[in-house]
C-alpha cells in the first residue's frame, strides 16, 4: 500500500501566523467615507478612462471610468453625491494616481439596475462573462488580474478544474476566514457560476488547516448544497495560497517555467472573488466594496470591516479606534507581500485584503551584511530558483544572467528575505531586476 501524498509544496515557510484575535471577529460595516477617493488604476492592466465630469451627479454603482483596454476593468462610485475632482491623489502603490473624488451626500442611493436577477442562473456564457466585465471585477486576494479575462481563457485551453483559494496564508490577515464562516453560500455559488462559465467538471476548495471551522463550515454547505466540490484542509505553510503552490499541493501538477494555471488546465480564484462573481451574475453589482482586516500590534482594536472601495486609510483606522501612538509602520496587505504606506491619505482599492499597523520598533530591518552562502533562501523558494544569484545579478546589472535564472517567474513572496540571516532584502532586488528585464523584452520588441 503505498503512501499517501503530502498536500503541499516544495519550499515555504512558516512565519507566525498573529490571527488569534481577528479570526473571532465578525465582519462590521466601516461608515461610507465622507469623500471617496476612486483611482481609476485598481487592477492588472490598462487603467480605466474617466467618463464623468467635475460636477456631474452619481450613484452607487454608477460607472465613473470606463476599461481601458480588453485587459482592464471599470470602476464605480461607491457613493451617491456630487463628483468634486478629477485629479491625481496618492495611491497604495507609491505614485499619485489619476482619481475621481466624490463628495458624499449621505443619500446613500443606489443606481436603480442593480437588483437580484432571478432569471440569472439561465444567462447565457456570454451574458455572464459580460456582467463579470461590466461590475469591474479583479483578484480580490491581492493579485488585482481582471476576472472576466481570467474565465475567457483561450479556446485551445482546456480548463478541467476549478481551485477556489481559501488558504489565506499571509500573517494577520483573516478577511477571508470570516468571508467563508459568514456567507459560504455565496461563495459556493459563485464557484458553479465560474465553473459553468468554464466548463469546469472538478471544483476544489483548499483552506489552511489553522481554520478548522471555515472547513467544517464549506463542507457543510456543500453538503447542504448537494454540490458534487471536494473542500480540501491543507497543511500550514507560506505561501500556500499562491496559485502555482495551491495547484502543486491540490492536483500534483506542476505549472511550467514561464507558464499559466491554465496550461496545466486550472484557474484559481480567491474565494472572496467568487462570492462578488455572484454578485455581479445574480444582482448586477458592481466591486463597490470588500471585507479588509484591520489587524497589527498598533491598532487599539483589530476588526474585520466591509469597506466601501476609494475609502481613505485614516476613516478605516478611525472605525477600530484609530492607531496607538506606536504606530511606524502601516502595511497594506500582509507583512510578507503587503506594502508600506507613506501616507493615510491613500484609498482603499480592490487589491486592498489588509490594513496591518506595525509598531516603529518592529518596523525595523537590521542592516545588511555580507552573503554567507548558507543556501536557505534557495531551500525556501517555492519556485524552486536561486534567490542568492537572482540578487547579485541585480547588483551587478546582469540582467541577462537574471533572465536566464527564471527570475520572472518569481512570485515576489518574500520566504527569501524572511529566512536570509545577513538580511539581504532579495525580494527587493528581484522586483527591480523583473522591471528591468521587461524593460528589456519591450525595447527588443
Amino acid at each position: 500500500m503505498g503512501l499517501l501524498r503530502k498536500k503541499t509544496f516544495t519550499g515555504g515557510v512558516h512565519p507566525p501566523e498573529f490571527k488569534s484575535e481577528g479570526e473571532k471577529k465578525k465582519v462590521e460595516t466601516c461608515p461610507a467615507p465622507k469623500t471617496a477617493i476612486i483611482p481609476v488604476s485598481q487592477h492588472i492592466g490598462a487603467p480605466a478612462q474617466p467618463v464623468v465630469e467635475r460636477g456631474d451627479t452619481v450613484k452607487i454603482g454608477d460607472v465613473v471610468a470606463k476599461a481601458g483596454g480588453f485587459v482592464s476593468a471599470p470602476v464605480h462610485a461607491t457613493i451617491s453625491g456630487k463628483v468634486k475632482k478629477i485629479e491625481k491623489r496618492p495611491h497604495p502603490l507609491g505614485q499619485n494616481v489619476l482619481s475621481v473624488i466624490i463628495e458624499n451626500d449621505q443619500a446613500d442611493e443606489w443606481n436603480p439596475d442593480i437588483q437580484f436577477d432571478e432569471q440569472y442562473e439561465k444567462q447565457s456564457t456570454a451574458e455572464m462573462i459580460q456582467r463579470i466585465s461590466a461590475a469591474g471585477l479583479a483578484g480580490m486576494g491581492g493579485a488585482t488580474f481582471p476576472t472576466h479575462v481570467k474565465v475567457k481563457p483561450p479556446d485551445n485551453k482546456k480548463i478541467d478544474t476549478v481551485i477556489l483559494n481559501g488558504a489565506e496564508c499571509e500573517p494577520f490577515l483573516t478577511a477571508d476566514h470570516r468571508l467563508m464562516l459568514e456567507e459560504p453560500e455565496r461563495v459556493l455559488k459563485g464557484l458553479q457560476l465560474i465553473m459553468r462559465i468554464l466548463g469546469a467538471q472538478t471544483g476544489l476548495i483548499g483552506i489552511e488547516n489553522n481554520k478548522p471551522d471555515a472547513v467544517r463550515v464549506m463542507k457543510a454547505k456543500v453538503n447542504e448544497l448537494g454540490l458534487p466540490y471536494k473542500v480540501t484542509s491543507l497543511p500550514v505553510k507560506y505561501p500556500q495560497g499562491a496559485e502555482k503552490q495551491l495547484i502543486k499541493a491540490l492536483k500534483n501538477r506542476k505549472v511550467p517555467a514561464g507558464g499559466l494555471p491554465m496550461d496545466v488546465g486550472c484557474v484559481v480564484q480567491n474565494v472572496g472573488t467568487a462570492a462578488a462573481v455572484y454578485d455581479a451574475i445574480a444582482y448586477k453589482k458592481p466591486l463597490i466594496e470588500r471585507i479588509v482586516s484591520v489587524a497589527g500590534p498598533a491598532i487599539k482594536e483589530p476588526k474585520n470591516l466591509l469597506v466601501r472601495i476609494g475609502t481613505p486609510f485614516a476613516e478605516v483606522l478611525e472605525c477600530c479606534g484609530g492607531p496607538t501612538e506606536e504606530m511606524g509602520k502601516l502595511i497594506m496587505g500582509g507583512p510578507m507581500m503587503g506594502l508600506a504606506q507613506y501616507t493615510l491619505d491613500a484609498p482603499v482599492i480592490k487589491g486592498t485584503s489588509g490594513l496591518i499597523a506595525m509598531k516603529e520598533t518592529q518596523s525595523f530591518r537590521p542592516p545588511e551584511t555580507v552573503c554567507i552562502s548558507c543556501a536557505h533562501c534557495v531551500d525556501v523558494c517555492p519556485m524552486g530558483l536561486v534567490p542568492k544569484a537572482l540578487g547579485q545579478f541585480v547588483k551587478h546589472e546582469r540582467y541577462n544572467d537574471a533572465k536566464s535564472y527564471h527570475i520572472l517567474d518569481c512570485i515576489e513572496c518574500g520566504s527569501c528575505s524572511y529566512v536570509c540571516p545577513a538580511h539581504i532584502n532579495l525580494v527587493h532586488l528581484v522586483k527591480f531586476g523583473k522591471l528591468k528585464v521587461i524593460e528589456q523584452q519591450k525595447k527588443a520588441g
